[in-house]
């Protein structure tokens, strides 16, 4: 089975394009926190994926892919943050609790609007996942 969703499948400029007009000022202030937090440049998967820096993965089964260590994408009705660890390392988890107003699905942290959370902590939330990304899937 190959995975779908690929690297720059389209550009930044044409997912921007795509925006809602209410969004679009959240996903430039999320772009710039991705940025500075991962020290890495926003790359497009699939169509409205905008991830940061990647990793390798190879399950037990043989099956092997690549995707983003962590990013987020503009949905039109909240915004999904990828947080690949998940939310049940200690260091993420006493975080959540400080953030503000979201929800959780397994990797994925919906906000409606980024003005309904504390920033300095998601800061810290997407900086502590990159962390544990890059420390289990090192670079070869």
């Amino acid at each position: 089975m190959t995975l779908k969703t690929k690297a720059n499948q389209i550009t930044l400029k044409q997912c921007l394009e795509s925006i809602d007009s209410k969004r679009i000022e959240d996903t430039q202030t999320l772009l710039a926190l991705f940025e500075k937090v991962t020290q890495s440049k926003p790359v497009l998967w699939g169509k409205d994926i905008i991830g940061f820096d990647h990793y390798n993965y190879k399950y037990d089964s043989g099956r092997t892919g690549e995707w983003p260590i962590t990013g987020f994408s503009p949905r039109k009705t909240k915004l999904s943050i990828y947080i690949m660890p998940g939310f049940d390392h200690p260091k993420i988890a006493v975080l959540l609790d400080k953030l503000g107003k979201h929800s959780l699905g397994k990797s994925c942290l919906y906000v409606t609007k980024l003005e309904n959370i504390d920033l300095a902590i998601l800061e810290q939330i997407i900086a502590e996942s990159v962390l544990i990304m890059r420390q289990t899937y090192p670079k070869n």
